[in-house]
Parts: C-alpha cells; structure tokens; sequence
C-alpha cells in the first residue's frame, strides 16, 4: 500500500508513542483508519463490493479524499448494496452527479452500477457469499512474511492480476491489478504492515 506521501523507509514513531507504517503520518484520519482498519480481515459481499469500489474511484486521486468522503459515498450508493445499486437507472446517475460529497466521475460512477450488476448475476449463479468467497480466493500463496519496509510492498502481485482478469471475464470495470491488490490489502486478503508496525499483529 504505497499510499501518498509515503516514505521508502520502515517503520515510523508517532507523536503519540506508537510505531506505525509510514504512509498514514500527517493525518489523525489516516492514522484512526490505518489503526483500526487497513489490514483487518473484510468479510461479507457487501462489505467487498464496497471496498472495490471506494478504491476504483480512488483512482488518480488521494486515498485521504476518500475516506473523508465515505459516508456520503454510502448515503449515494445505498450502503453499497449490490442488488439495491443494480437497480440504479440514468436518473440515479444525474442524482449522484450533483452530489458534492462523493467524487462526480460519470465513468466511475456508470461502472459501479455495471459492476453491481455484474456482481447480482454473479450471486444469482453461485449464491449469496460468492464475491466473498471469489476475492478471499485470490489471498492464497500470497506473502508468507510481512514487508520490512515500503520499498518491498509490489503495486500489483500475481494474484491481483488473476483476480483482475476473473472480474473483468464476468463483466466488471475499473478492476485493474493495482486497484484490486490495494482492496486485498485494505481487506486484510493480505498483511502488509511493516514489520514492527503495533496495528501489523505478530
């Protein structure tokens, strides 16, 4: 997770006496959410489409942003709901385009609704839990040892590349490698907090 601002080094200590990965220094938002979130195992379909799709449209833009604006994103996409987003129609569209406190990228916001899509057609076909099951699937042979520093953490692995191609086969966008390999690591799929970090666990 080389999130912005983040050093090519290890390990950080914060103000508050903690030692934690570098990326989420500068910011108490950054740093409650790497705290109490990032890496901390994600379970539940819901809960992955919406992951998948706050890092879609983290796309080109700052993780920060983001987080910030999550609730409205929730508020806008029915809690992420897929079956609820699949349902959304041009009008939900123009709604969403108005809204301010989400990031108003038509493209990334008609992909979601496709990729809602998608993903109900993927739950009629396998039943309830298949996107779970599908996206933790992905986290085998996955790093056994935990990075030392940032310079060691990969933009994209093998298994985010095959996971990129299975979503994209059924009809999902904005499903690159580095998107989906950053959601593995928000998720938990993958540990990457540095050595040493308090929140990385033994």
């Amino acid at each position: 997770m080389a999130r912005e601002g983040a050093a090519d080094d290890g390990v950080v200590l914060g103000l508050d006496g903690i030692v934690r990965c570098p990326w989420c220094g500068g910011s108490a938002d950054y740093v409650r959410y790497h705290d109490e979130e990032w890496g901390r195992p994600v379970r539940g379909d819901t809960a992955i489409f919406e992951r998948i799709c706050l890092e879609a449209f983290q796309s080109g833009l700052s993780w920060l942003t983001i987080l910030r604006k999550r609730p409205m994103f929730r508020l806008a996409f029915a809690g992420f709901d897929p079956r609820a987003v699949a349902e959304f129609d041009s009008s939900d569209v123009d709604r969403m385009m108005d809204d301010a406190g989400i990031v108003r990228n038509r493209k990334k916001i008609e992909a979601t609704i496709g990729n809602a899509r998608a993903v109900v057609n993927l739950l009629e076909d396998a039943g309830d839990g298949a996107l779970d099951a599908l996206f933790w699937s992905y986290g085998s042979g996955s790093r056994v040892r935990r990075p030392a520093s940032m310079k060691e953490i990969a933009a994209a692995t093998e298994g985010s590349r095959a996971m990129s191609a299975h979503l994209k086969g059924i009809g999902l966008r904005w499903v690159g490698p580095t998107t989906l390999y950053a959601a593995m690591q928000a998720c938990g799929v993958v540990n990457d907090h540095l050595i040493g970090c308090a929140a990385g666990g033994e």
